[in-house]
């Protein structure tokens, strides 16, 4: 790992000169702009570009409706209610962020989300009502002191959003590619963005390895919950824009801060993989958090109970089992009764009774598990990274909203309000001259050496261990010299003395070599932030530094594709670019 001290840091880097190891492009289709991902984020910005007159193209790893956002449950946190204010939503964000929050970026989530939400109804989007009333249902989830979160088909919230960004997609008629892994970013001599490449797993229109070529390419991959062994996060959830952007020279930012949801039911010491999710709305609704002997160990913890920001939930949780010996603890809404469990939790419910726990009758075991990356991608307010061309929205991204922790429900409406400020900015800038031929050549990069697919279960093993809720400068020293191993026996077995035992090219083997990137990169800031900070707890530095640490680090890989950490000078971010453009107007 190197590191420079602090400050604005070595600007923006014009690429790594590396790539996967893959197939040359069989295949091309041209765009004004490719959008990859189709989670809120997503498809807002495509909807957006695509309504600015750009040909837009929309390239998801699944099906369209497959990615994270139709996983939400809670909903979508907007100064919506009666006495509510962006000022309000604001102090509210600032606080969970601890003291990490960009305030400008926060500013602009909190002002512009109301009016986005509302574009977000009228594009199809039906929330719940209050009972005999058509205005939409609010209740408080952790960290909101008002109640400003919407949600829909009781906890189905991210379900209703993706149904209703995924027709409007289909309607309107947009491009669009499935089942397809995106590989690298594609830049010209210049260093600035001309495409992505991709493979498509299965048959269809196009299929293996091929290139969509376009000076615009918008990153809403959603996040990096698989790089740990259990998780909210679905399957597709490894890391690849991040992974993606670090090979093409971009800064990221924060991925120390990985949120763990502090309940998540526990199914037992040897579960992996997808974990069912325990809105914290049922804690708003007034479920609380017990242990075995059926105490309320958050009362007189936190000011808020059970719906104190995440991070200080999840450490409570930890910390009480460690206490009494056991690996979970219990969240208990048997006083709600079997109507309000069937009528504001089916989805929850459902997911209980099917692994033999009935919430109506008997407390729902929980114990935290990977969540959100409140980093990412660093950008600006309107989605730029250091590359030039190249945006990120979504968990993805790092707008610097979240800081060290972020506030619940506020993930929905980040993607939403920065997908259209990226589809603004794009809008604004003159559309790109449509030349017959060939795309103009990408810069070369030399391939990367694959990891081996069986050894994502390695890299997931040693971040849990290590990096998870609990770390120590003993643990995620361990962690590096693991993960290192790994990365050098993958360089060794690529080498000419030993091809034969290189991976072949292909989706689980790109897939675990994302992991590695983004899992080195974490564990690199993790043993660097000598704090407890929002949801990065250091047990053997447990109190918070703001005088040293009240920054963040901004990363970016050498070139000998290690982690290089600088860090700004204050909680702000510095600029990306400056291409001498005016700033778009709002949505």
């Amino acid at each position: 790992m190197t590191a420079t001290g602090t400050g604005t840091g070595p600007g923006p880097v014009p690429g790594t000169g590396i790539r996967l190891t893959a197939p040359a492009p069989g295949w091309s289709i041209d765009a004004d702009v490719v959008v990859v991902g189709s989670g809120v984020a997503g498809l807002t910005a495509a909807l957006r570009c695509a309504a600015a007159g750009r040909r837009t193209v929309v390239v998801t790893k699944a099906r369209l409706d497959d990615g994270s956002t139709r996983w939400a449950q809670g909903g979508i946190a907007a100064a919506l209610g009666e006495g509510d204010t962006p000022e309000q939503h604001l102090a509210d964000t600032l606080v969970a962020g601890a003291g990490l929050c960009d305030e400008e970026a926060v500013r602009t989530l909190v002002t512009e989300g109301p009016d986005a939400v509302h574009r977000l109804i009228r594009s199809g989007a039906r929330f719940d009502t209050a009972p005999g009333s058509e205005e939409i249902a609010l209740t408080r989830e952790g960290g909101h002191h008002r109640r400003r979160i919407a949600h829909a088909g009781g906890d189905a919230t991210g379900a209703e959003i993706s149904r209703a960004l995924v027709e409007a997609v289909r309607a309107a008629g947009l491009r669009t590619i499935e089942n397809a892994l995106v590989l690298d970013l594609l830049t010209d001599a210049d260093g600035h963005t001309s495409g992505v490449t991709l493979h498509v797993m299965g048959e269809g229109q196009h299929d293996g390895v091929g290139a969509v070529h376009a000076p615009a390419v918008v990153l809403a991959t959603g996040g990096m919950g698989q790089v740990f062994s259990a998780t909210t996060n679905p399957a597709v959830s490894t890391g690849d824009g991040v992974a993606l952007a670090l090979r093409a020279g971009a800064e990221v930012s924060d991925l120390e801060f990985v949120q763990f949801h502090p309940t998540v039911l526990y199914l037992g010491p040897e579960a992996e993989g997808q974990q069912p999710l325990i809105s914290e709305a049922v804690r708003g609704e007034g479920a609380h958090l017990v242990d075995a002997a059926g105490t309320r160990f958050m009362v007189g913890q936190h000011e808020l109970a059970e719906l104190a920001p995440r991070d200080i939930v999840a450490k409570a949780i930890m910390r009480r089992a460690h206490e009494q010996g056991v690996a979970h603890m219990y969240l208990d809404g048997r006083h709600f009764g079997a109507q309000m469990w069937e009528s504001r939790f089916p989805t929850i419910l459902a997911a209980c009774r099917s692994h033999d726990i009935d919430p109506v009758t008997e407390p729902i075991p929980v114990a935290p598990a990977a969540h959100y990356a409140s980093g990412g991608v660093r950008t600006d307010l309107r989605g730029r990274t250091t590359v030039p061309g190249l945006y990120a929205c979504g968990e993805v991204a790092c707008t610097g909203v979240h800081g060290a922790n972020r506030l619940a429900s506020n993930s929905l409406l980040e993607g939403l309000v920065f997908a259209e400020r990226i589809a603004a900015d794009i809008a604004a800038r003159p559309a790109p001259a449509r030349a017959a031929g060939p795309a103009p050549a990408s810069a070369p990069r030399t391939p990367l050496p694959l990891l081996a697919p069986e050894a994502r279960g390695a890299v997931q093993r040693i971040m849990t261990a290590g990096a998870g809720v609990l770390r120590s400068a003993e643990s995620l020293a361990r962690a590096a010299a693991e993960l290192e191993s790994i990365r050098r026996e993958a360089a060794e077995a690529s080498a000419a003395r030993a091809p034969q035992k290189a991976p072949e090219p292909g989706v689980e083997a790109w897939e675990a070599t994302n992991l590695l990137c983004v899992a080195r990169v974490l564990v690199a800031a993790a043993q660097r932030r000598t704090e407890t900070r929002g949801c990065h707890w250091r047990e053997d530095h447990p109190e918070r530094d703001d005088a040293s640490w009240r920054r963040h680090f901004c990363i970016t890989l050498d070139a000998d594709r290690a982690p290089a950490l600088h860090t700004t000078a204050t909680a702000g971010f510095p600029p990306t670019a400056d291409d001498g453009l005016p700033a778009p107007a709002s949505p």
